[in-house]
């Protein structure tokens, strides 16, 4: 008799060398997850260029996948990553953020129980260098977010989403045929989320799903993350995307 095959998440991890030595406190927090009966996660961790500054802080765990890749920022290694993205699900884990308990077994639950839903997202703290967490202000109500909810509130509070792409859980079919994350320097990931939302319903969930660190390196805090003319093209194409999507007559689950 053969044995149960479990279904599987599958965790997609960009990295570069900077970020590198975060992997082992991401890694923890996986390892810490308690996941529903006849569920499994692999963690496939794309390095963003070929360096010997990433491999060392891999962990030597058979369900942990390493590639490395020329570099082309997140959004390129995110997707190269979906090669080796073997399941249902795929949850985004940036190197430097940790999962908080039973935020993958809360996504599955959300995903499995309504298939018309297309992805996840859930509450974030800010990881601060000492320690502590700070919270944002705006959090939309725990529940089902609509098609196209996210848009208009995007554009209207500078270009900043009522919910974190950092914690997006999507179905793996959806997430291919939108063909990945944008082929942008940075917005990559707000530009996918408010794809998703414009050809699906999503989930928001009150509890916490991520801490986002905080720190001196990181992307988001470079000043060319907030070079005007390369802000404006990255909104521009980003809001460009989800209308043309929007006006299609497709979406998740197929739409007559």
């Amino acid at each position: 008799m053969n044995a149960a095959v479990n279904r599987r998440i599958v965790i997609v991890t960009a990295v570069h060398a900077p970020s590198a030595a975060f992997l082992p406190d991401a890694y923890k927090s996986l390892r810490e997850q308690e996941l529903p009966g006849g569920w499994e996660w692999h963690w496939v961790i794309q390095e963003d260029g070929f360096t010997d500054g990433v491999a060392p802080y891999v962990p030597d765990d058979a369900r942990v996948t390493f590639r490395q890749g020329r570099p082309g920022g997140p959004g390129v290694a995110r997707t190269v990553a979906l090669a080796h993205a073997d399941g249902e699900y795929v949850k985004v884990l940036d190197a430097d953020d940790r999962l908080t308990p039973d935020t993958l077994a809360r996504d599955l639950s959300v995903l499995e129980a309504d298939r018309t839903l297309g992805w996840a997202t859930s509450r974030v703290l800010d990881y601060l260098p000492d320690g502590s967490t700070a919270g944002f202000p705006g959090d939309p109500e725990a529940g089902p977010i609509g098609r196209g909810a996210l848009l208009d509130h995007w554009k209207a509070n500078g270009f900043r989403a009522q919910v974190h792409p950092a914690t997006l859980c999507v179905r793996r079919d959806l997430l291919l045929a939108l063909g990945g994350w944008m082929a942008l320097p940075a917005s990559e990931d707000t530009g996918l989320l408010l794809a998703l939302n414009a050809v699906s319903r999503g989930w928001f969930s009150a509890e916490v799903g991520l801490l986002y660190r905080k720190w001196e390196g990181q992307a988001t805090g470079q000043a060319s993350h907030v070079d005007p003319a390369e802000r404006e093209a990255r909104m521009a194409v980003v809001e460009a995307r989800a209308r043309a999507l929007a006006g299609l007559r497709w979406g998740h689950p197929a739409v007559g």
